[in-house]
């Protein structure tokens, strides 16, 4: 059995299962582009450059 990953809308976030965890939302897209995984949001140019205050998987384009 395959998982199937999703993005949120809101935050980006990607997870398996029916609502978003970091924000709660229920929008989502199961296609997208790119993931970048944030381990230290406040020492990261990336995390800042996409205006990511957490860490976690994200996808870089929805």
């Amino acid at each position: 059995m395959t998982s199937i990953h999703k993005a949120c809308r809101q935050c980006k976030t990607i997870y398996e299962g029916s609502k978003c965890p970091k924000c709660g939302s229920e929008e989502f897209s199961d296609s997208s582009k790119g993931k970048i995984i944030i381990l230290n949001s406040e020492q990261s140019e990336i995390a800042k450059n996409l205006k990511l205050k957490e860490k976690g998987t994200f996808a870089i384009k929805l």
